[in-house]
């Protein structure tokens, strides 16, 4: 049983290669099949984004619908001015002054770290 010796043949290494080859170019034709996927949902997808968009104001009764084509700059600084009063109002006012105290902490043993490097020489 000792002198029993282990050979592989070649088919051994031939089944290797040949699920390694197979594994890669498996893999290779997924990855392709993919990408060809996206090319074609990408301009579905940006069809979907680009439309046109309305924006729709309510107040009271009445509503506005306006054409986010058609809007000019003097409508998108009102809608800029008027997100920017709401956020402003949603915070609270705070005072910039920072105290920081230093505490003095009581010495511990425990976290000295020259017990730890030369413990057992210190105690001679």
């Amino acid at each position: 049983m000792e002198n029993q010796v282990t050979q592989f043949g070649l088919t051994e290494g031939l089944v290797i290669t040949l699920v390694g080859v197979g594994l890669v170019f498996f893999t290779l034709t997924l990855l392709f099949l993919l990408f060809i996927s996206f090319t074609y949902l990408v301009p579905i997808v940006m069809n979907k984004i680009n439309k046109p968009k309305q924006i729709v104001i309510k107040k009271d009764d009445e509503e506005l619908v306006i054409n986010a084509t058609k809007v000019s700059g003097e409508v998108n600084a009102a809608i800029a001015a008027a997100v920017y009063h709401y956020m402003a109002e949603a915070h609270d006012e705070e005072s910039t002054i920072l105290t920081i105290q230093k505490v003095k902490k009581a010495y511990s043993p425990w976290s000295s770290k020259i017990y730890s490097v030369h413990g057992s020489q210190l105690n001679r």
